[in-house]
């Protein structure tokens, strides 16, 4: 299961993939509440955007609002900044009152955080800016002092006595990284004045009292998502590592790379490792995002950013994957309310649209060459000008803004959907996921839709026959040469180098017998004993070999007379210089440990929890290769309009008193 691109730039232009495998009745109370939130939040969206504003007016004008006229000697507001709010607020055409109110907070951070720095200086106290969850609706960004000597766990512990959290139910993301218990802020380079963000893994005993839906469990609700978190991890390694075994696939689930074919892709082992537990987080991370679970989505996202960064720069400037995450994490970022907590949003969504340049060519053409269409990628285009659009809106940009925004809105009306056409589709027995696909593949033509779609699954069904079928030829001609005495390892790599194919691999295996000592944990290929049997050298002797070196090559390949015999005749006779050692160099039978029942009865335990973690990620790969292409653009939809209402509030705004 999996997919990726090749390495051929006329080969990329599809994700990486992986080919394995509340909704209740809204009252009036919910409604009301969901109308105030919506106030609240288009209140907090124009602050932002005030805030920005005038902090973009500042720098221009050169004033430096913590010193004189604007602040006296006693640190307190000066009379002239009243007069600079009456200015900038005719500019801005809003509420003098409320400018004035926006500069005074902005003048009070400079002179806090001013103080900070020569604090700073003096004693070393460094200042952490910390970012409250979005249910803290007041005071959401504080400032907390400590030194940079201390753990992760102790910032931890600080942060949930100071703000009010159980210590056990947050965690904390520091430029763009999960604070590591165990290491000193130093060592994870946290700095003075550095952003932190708190995510809260569960709701504070108040509020979770005032929920009345909620039920007893949810008292364990927190615990429940770190083990979630934490077999998360151990699924993603077993399956990680299982790439670099060999397994029955109708056994054992693994993870395979294919491309957006789903044809499989060679490639390095340590390359391999790297990108499976990358794409692994990122499609763990989506499915929480799927679930609107964006406190534990985040901690996955990031984690697959780090280990894409272990890949060759190369395949990312060649494969979307890299560029679908980064819009993933500036989503979770903004969704969790914290958007300004990304310092590198522009970057991260400017390195998106790069890379998307790169991987579909410039007007898509060589999307449009591999896949016959870009109409299913049109929705990654329209997420990222959505962003683009939020985050210039929030930095003060409205008319970049308003230009985004308005690109995202067209997309929006291209990639509508009308519903009575899904329902033609369903009633063909197609799903509704491959109804939205095909239906943007094809224009919102239905017959052409359906055509798609049909042709797609045949073409699926038979790559994954001929995928299967490699498969089990690759596992007869390494079981092949494990019936010869090679280990499983060694087995692997020659069929690596001789590109699958047997008779070429075995040469291989007879040139170069240091491969044996490759390691393996099959416990079949490592039968070792002390000293090799006279009957297995008498059978060297009688194939004409000196018994001195049938000794030695039987005790160098552990009493293995296929390989030892092979090993001498391809070397006339003897072993080669980098095998001859002494046998008490040679490997002797390991003895029974009394511990060794204790580990049989403890093994059953640990496989079963190995198994709950690897289905439990394979539950959330999906289906289909295409499924980060589908939505039904119900939140982008509603996010364009409201956005799109504010810029058009910035023209069209009056002065309120």
């Amino acid at each position: 299961m999996g997919r990726q691109s090749q390495t051929d730039p006329a080969q990329t232009a599809g994700l990486l993939d992986f080919t394995q495998r509340w909704a209740e009745c809204c009252g009036r109370r919910r409604i009301s509440i969901d109308l105030v939130d919506a106030v609240t939040d288009a209140r907090m969206a124009q602050k932002e955007y005030l805030q920005a504003k005038l902090t973009q007016f500042l720098r221009e004008d050169r004033i430096q609002l913590w010193k004189p006229p604007y602040t006296d000697e006693n640190k307190e507001v000066g009379l002239a900044l009243k007069d600079l709010a009456k200015k900038y607020s005719d500019k801005l055409e809003c509420c003098e009152n409320e400018v004035e109110k926006i500069m005074e907070e902005i003048r009070c951070k400079a002179i806090e955080r001013g103080t900070g720095n020569e604090h700073y200086k003096t004693t070393g106290i460094a200042t952490i800016e910390v970012f409250l969850p979005p249910r803290v609706r007041k005071d959401r960004k504080n400032r907390l002092e400590t030194r940079l000597h201390i753990t992760g766990r102790e910032l931890r512990s600080k942060i949930a006595e100071t703000f009010g959290f159980q210590e056990s139910y947050i965690k904390i993301v520091i430029n763009k990284k999960q604070l590591q218990l165990g290491r000193t802020l130093e060592e994870q380079g946290v700095t003075h004045n550095v952003k932190a963000m708190v995510l809260e893994l569960k709701q504070s005993e108040e509020d979770t009292r005032k929920n009345v839906q909620v039920e007893e469990d949810e008292q364990n609700e927190a615990k429940l998502k770190e083990k979630r978190i934490q077999r998360t991890k151990r699924g993603l390694e077993i399956l990680a590592e299982r790439a670099e075994m060999v397994v029955d696939p109708e056994t054992t689930p693994y993870l395979d790379i294919a491309n957006q074919t789903g044809r499989s892709i060679r490639m390095p082992p340590s390359e391999r490792k790297a990108l499976v537990l990358a794409m692994g987080y990122h499609e763990k991370g989506r499915a929480f995002l799927k679930r609107k679970e964006y406190g534990i989505a985040l901690p996955c996202l990031l984690d697959a950013d780090r280990y894409f960064c272990e890949c060759c720069p190369e395949l990312l400037d060649t494969v979307d994957n890299y560029a679908v995450l980064q819009l993933d994490i500036v989503w979770c970022y903004f969704r969790l309310g914290q958007l300004e907590c990304l310092d590198d949003a522009e970057k991260k969504l400017n390195l998106a649209q790069k890379c998307f340049k790169n991987c579909y060519g410039e007007n898509h053409q060589r999307l449009v060459h591999i896949k016959g269409n870009c109409g299913k990628e049109k929705i990654l285009f329209l997420r990222l000008y959505l962003l683009q659009g939020i985050r210039n809106y929030l930095s003060g940009n409205g008319e970049v803004a308003c230009d985004y925004l308005s690109k995202a809105h067209q997309l929006f009306k291209e990639l509508y959907i009308d519903p009575t056409k899904v329902d033609n589709l369903l009633q063909l027995g197609f799903t509704a996921q491959e109804a939205r696909l095909g239906l943007r593949a094809c224009d919102g033509n239905v017959d052409h839709a359906a055509a798609h779609i049909t042709n797609r699954r045949e073409e699926l069904a038979q790559i994954r026959k001929e995928e299967k079928e490699k498969k089990r030829r690759r596992l007869e001609n390494i079981n092949s040469l494990k019936g010869m005495g090679y280990s499983t390892h060694a087995a692997r790599q020659a069929l690596h180098q001789a590109s699958g194919n047997l008779d070429e691999a075995l040469k291989i295996l007879v040139s170069n017998p240091q491969m044996w000592w490759l390691n393996d944990s099959d416990p079949q290929t490592n039968n070792c004993q002390e000293s090799p049997s006279q009957e297995s050298i008498n059978q060297l002797v009688y194939m004409g070999f000196e018994a001195v070196a049938a000794e030695a090559a039987l005790r160098v390949f552990r009493g293995n007379v296929q390989l030892a015999a092979q090993t001498l005749a391809h070397n006339g006779g003897s072993l080669p210089p980098d095998l001859q050692f002494s046998a008490e160099d040679s490997s002797s039978t390991p003895s029974t440990s009394p511990s060794d029942s204790a580990a049989a009865s403890s093994a059953s335990t640990d496989e079963d929890m190995e198994t709950e973690a690897v289905n439990e990620i394979l539950e959330d790969i999906p289906e289909h290769e295409e499924d980060y292409l589908d939505s039904t653009l119900e939140d982008e939809e509603i996010l364009i309009a409201e956005y799109l209402c504010y810029v058009e509030n910035i023209k069209s705004a009056t002065k309120k008193n």
